[in-house]
């Protein structure tokens, strides 16, 4: 179900994807923010989100790009662009190297083992990208922004394999929107008033960017002792996500996935929705006149054969993992072991295994405009801050419900997490007092029905969390 700004009416036509902020809204919240914060639900009908390396490389083929080569493993030293190789190759060509085929044996990539190497095609304008293709600006909708007109023209689009990353840096000018398209990427944020502890520097030169010297996922602590004092915001960006970025935070953006197969995981979380709709739906007392059933499916399966079909899945998705070597990576860490927030990972375009690539984000660079400061943000559940670290303080990287309430008498709240994606639908509509005819007038009752309860546990996120929980389960055994 669409959800609505607070006290905006809902006027859209039957189909109409309705977003949680109007484009004037979004444009006042984006101009009054001082911090970072992420947008939810303001992409799902952009065309855009259907792009993915291997579509990309299609519609570019024979397209020559420039992509910036760094080695995965670098110590506690920054790796600045300068300091990385740069190869000519096409997307065809990068999806080649990336999938280890032996076609790129004597390409331009046959010297960088996929192993110890990453690439980027980074800082790529659309305009140029697609200039045989000009349609595809229309893919792109920052209209939804309160940008009339502003379409991808002017964006620029980033492609990255696992562990592509910017070194710490800050824009000088203007502010981000970033939309996540495909994979996961993790960004560390620092505010302007840091900048001290993050030892800025002009070398190497680039005009629009100023660059710190620390490695801030590996510091040097002996070399940049007053780095401790900088106050890291972090947060894992997902696909359909919007990061806003404010002028002059620093930034240090990492690459997180390989694109895997993720058929197998679909498979799983198709056979865990058909068991939970099939269980709760024939144990609900349906009327006559309910229809829940698409005519496409022929009928409704018995719970024992729901289970044959997860187990099956399953075992398909352990052995495809088993086959490949796929490793689970915690964000924001080096060589230590899985927590909870892997279990937040979301789908990813397929493209192949365990090397694979995934598409980076989208960044439309707005100028700074001055406008009417909103008297108070709307965070809530489409509207996430991105906090310190020093106020994540749940390490499982759940939310702190009780803090998530504690704003505009519970109306709005805000989220904290260590980059993972978690929702508390806080809506107060969702409960109403009603007069009970046979108690006690004024008593207060839930108004839930199956359909709320089924579009709650069958929500995309609830049902790819009970993929991770259900694999960690058989892993046990």
């Amino acid at each position: 179900m669409a959800q609505e700004s607070a006290g905006a009416m809902d006027l859209s036509q039957p189909g109409e994807v309705v977003k949680p902020f109007t484009p004037e809204e979004a444009k006042e919240i984006v101009m009054s923010m001082q911090k970072p914060a992420v947008f939810y639900n303001m992409a799902s009908d952009w065309p855009a989100l259907h792009w993915n390396v291997t579509y990309l490389a299609k519609l570019l083929t024979g397209k020559r790009i420039l992509f910036r080569v760094g080695m995965k493993d670098t110590g506690t030293a920054p790796q600045f662009e300068t300091e990385c190789s740069y190869v000519e190759a096409t997307l065809e060509e990068f999806l080649a190297w990336s999938l280890r085929e032996p076609s790129c044996s004597s390409g331009p990539f046959s010297g960088y083992d996929s192993c110890k190497y990453w690439t980027y095609a980074d800082y790529k304008y659309i305009a140029k990208l697609f200039e045989d293709n000009p349609e595809q600006f229309k893919d792109v909708r920052w209209s939804d922004f309160g940008f009339p007109g502003r379409d991808g023209r002017e964006s620029t689009l980033w492609v990255g394999s696992l562990g592509a990353n910017t070194p710490c840096h800050l824009d000088s000018y203007g502010c981000n929107l970033v939309l996540q398209l495909q994979g996961r990427k993790r960004w560390h944020l620092y505010p302007p008033e840091d900048s001290s502890f993050l030892y800025p520097t002009r070398i190497p030169y680039e005009e629009s960017s100023v660059f710190s010297k620390v490695n801030v996922v590996n510091p040097d602590l002996k070399l940049f002792p007053q780095f401790k004092k900088a106050q890291a915001h972090t947060v894992t960006l997902n696909p359909g996500q919007i990061l806003f970025v404010p002028r002059h935070w620093w930034h240090y953006v990492e690459s997180l996935d390989p694109i895997t197969d993720t058929d197998h995981e679909a498979r799983v979380e198709e056979a865990i929705t058909r068991t939970l709709i099939c269980a709760i739906k024939s144990a609900d007392r349906l009327s006559a006149s309910e229809s829940w059933l698409n005519p496409t499916e022929i009928e409704v399966t018995s719970h024992e054969t729901n289970l044959q079909y997860l187990n099956a899945a399953m075992s398909a998705y352990l052995e495809y993992q088993k086959i490949n070597k796929i490793e689970h990576r915690v964000p924001g860490t080096h060589k230590t072991e899985r927590t909870f927030e892997d279990s937040h990972k979301r789908k990813k375009v397929q493209v192949n295994a365990e090397e694979s690539f995934k598409l980076m984000p989208y960044e439309s660079n707005l100028a700074v405009i001055k406008t009417k400061k909103l008297e108070k943000i709307p965070f809530g559940q489409n509207l996430f801050k991105v906090l310190p670290q020093s106020q994540q303080t749940n390490p499982t990287g759940t939310t702190d419900y009780k803090a998530f309430l504690s704003e505009t008498e519970g109306h709005f709240g805000e989220l904290h997490c260590t980059g993972t994606t978690s929702v508390l639908n806080n809506d107060s509509a969702a409960f109403v007092d009603l007069k009970d005819p046979g108690g006690i007038a004024g008593s207060t009752q839930a108004v839930i029905c199956t359909n709320d309860l089924l579009d709650c546990v069958l929500n995309p996120q609830v049902i790819s969390l009970m993929v991770q929980l259900l694999l960690e389960r058989v892993r046990l055994v």
